[in-house]
């Protein structure tokens, strides 16, 4: 039978629920992995330019976010599986280690594709810190009771959404730091936290599970990196091999391959699948997995580009972007209290992702009008409207998976409809950075011919031709424009105004049609969550329904029924 403890305090009955002061100590030990996580996202965001720039490769940038990705998508629910089989607390111990141990390495990176590596094996760990946070949440606190902590939350991913750009962009302007270059810090800052994390999470999270029999879907595993990896990377790299290319169509059929296996294995392992194929049988999963996989596609596509806007060709530092990225930040907690509160109270939570999709797909429709020459104000605005949808969407969808499927599957359930949100967050940002260094070129070459009096006028001048500072530019223009040219956008930042002019439009035209595709994406999210069911919300935690399950068994075994 389930059994929970709780350190310093006196023995809770078993699936008896947990007190105020009991959740509390619990959450402590899980905020302090989501802040390590939470964290991560916002400040390799802000410094990436900076570090693409370095270590001369930013056209490789995808490959750094999609490896993290890719293995912090597979791995997600394995997470979840086995944490439903051995216990939650051993698993989110080792995600946190895991996490810390890819960050330390990732500092030393003396390339884009090595930082890609480290990046990956940071993945392996980064799959289970969201998921298992929220499938012991689901464990712990009811469903219509979960606003109640969910302030918690909020605090944890506010402080992480401004500190993590504002600590990224110091790190990234820094030069170098106790010896260290600047940017590397991005990467060692995780190693102090993380092992504050370890020492609290050891002490203070005991939430534990019965271990039941059980078979582990290692095949099942196998065939997801084989249906997934092709299929991303040809994501990433289609735009340099050609998406009909020899290796593109191989990457292609290896995926479906994979995919086919994939289901196959699944069906053979029934009950002990990785993401049991039952699952889709049930409406409210079927939906919340399209929707998440096309949220996730749009959100984190669109947001990958966002902080390369402000700095590229608004020319922010990344200390400033990182706080000009505070209106999204604003919007998406002020629309997470809102839905929250909202869905505590009333007990209604299909509206909320809704009018996210809404309201998110408007705020990048609205991005798409910017340009090089946008006030800030506006773009301001923008985000905050953004930030709201995001805010309305993110919760409500995982709360609505916790109430619909079994209490005993909470973290399965939990992990795999996690699974398909960082599945199209993968996929997303990988094509749409594929599509923006696809394009880019041909609009910087397009603004230059619109340029072309401005500019002749501009290398004409004496001043703008002997500044040292705008050799490298003008060997450029005069050699013609490359793809490696733009593996480094730091010239940007000290050329002539007007030499700059051009590359930030083209930029920025890249930009506009990426955050109009990430509109097109969430309207279609919008028509499936129309049809999303809604269910009423338990008042029972995960734990005390398994335990009252369990109860009924054990007397239904002993006084069966007349």
């Amino acid at each position: 039978m389930s059994a929970i403890t709780e350190a310093a305090a006196p023995a809770t009955p078993p699936g008896s629920p947990l007190t105020h002061r009991q959740v509390l100590q619990v959450l402590g030990g899980l905020l302090l992995g989501l802040f390590l996580a939470a964290l991560d996202q916002t400040i390799v965001a802000s410094a990436i330019r900076t570090i693409g720039d370095d270590l001369h490769g930013l056209s490789a940038q995808a490959w750094v976010t999609t490896a993290y990705l890719i293995t912090a998508t597979i791995s997600t629910p394995l997470y979840g599986k086995l944490s439903d089989i051995y216990g939650r607390k051993k698993f989110f111990l080792l995600a946190i280690a895991l996490f810390v141990i890819g960050s330390a390495a990732s500092s030393f990176a003396m390339s884009m594709y090595q930082l890609a590596a480290f990046r990956a094996f940071q993945g392996l760990g980064a799959g289970g810190l969201f998921s298992l946070a929220l499938a012991i949440i689901g464990d712990i606190v009811p469903p219509r009771e979960r606003a109640r902590y969910q302030g918690y939350f909020l605090a944890v991913f506010g402080t992480s959404s401004v500190l993590g750009p504002v600590i990224g962009g110091f790190f990234a302007g820094a030069g170098s730091i106790l010896g260290i270059t600047g940017w590397r810090w991005v990467f060692l800052v995780n190693v102090p936290i993380g092992i504050v994390a370890l020492i609290v999470v050891a002490k203070v999270l005991h939430v534990d599970q019965e271990r039941r029999a059980h078979r582990i879907d290692w095949w099942g595993a196998l065939f997801l990196c084989v249906a997934l990896v092709p299929l991303l990377t040809v994501a990433e790299q289609g735009r340099i091999w050609g998406w009909g290319s020899g290796r593109a169509i191989g990457c292609y059929a290896v995926g479906v391959l994979g995919l086919v296996l994939f289901v196959a294995a699944e069906r053979a392992m029934k009950e002990d699948a990785l993401i049991p194929l039952r699952f889709f049988r049930n409406r409210t999963f079927g939906l919340t997995a399209v929707g998440g996989f096309l949220v996730g596609i749009g959100m984190f596509g669109g947001l990958a580009v966002l902080p390369l806007y402000l700095q590229i060709v608004r020319g922010a530092t990344p200390t400033e972007s990182g706080l000009q990225l505070l209106p999204l930040t604003a919007g998406l907690m002020i629309g997470s209290v809102i839905s929250g509160q909202l869905i505590s109270k009333t007990g209604r939570y299909k509206v909320f992702p809704i009018l996210g999709s809404i309201f998110a797909a408007v705020g990048f429709a609205l991005l798409h009008t910017v340009g090089a020459a946008t006030p800030f104000w506006r773009t301001g605005a923008f985000m905050a409207v953004l930030g709201l949808g995001l805010g309305l969407i993110l919760q409500p969808i995982t709360l609505a998976v916790q109430n619909a499927m079994s209490p005993r599957e909470i973290g399965v359930a939990t992990s795999s409809a996690t699974f398909f949100r960082q599945m199209g967050a993968t996929a997303g940002t990988a094509v749409f950075l594929s599509v923006l260094f696809s394009t880019v070129g041909t609009n910087i070459a397009s603004a230059l011919r619109a340029a072309g009096p401005s500019l002749q006028q501009a290398l004409a001048n004496p001043a703008v031709a002997s500044d040292p500072a705008n050799r490298g530019i003008i060997a450029v223009l005069r050699g013609g424009l490359s793809s490696s040219a733009l593996n480094d956008t730091s010239f940007l930042s000290h050329v002539d105004a007007v030499l700059a002019y051009p590359f930030k439009v083209g930029f920025s035209n890249s930009m506009d049609m990426i955050f109009l595709i990430a509109a097109g994406v969430l309207v279609l999210g919008l028509v499936i969550f129309l049809f999303l069911p809604e269910l009423p919300l338990r008042t029972q935690s995960g734990l005390s329904a398994r335990a009252a399950e369990q109860q009924s068994a054990v007397e239904a075994s002993v006084c069966p029924c007349e």
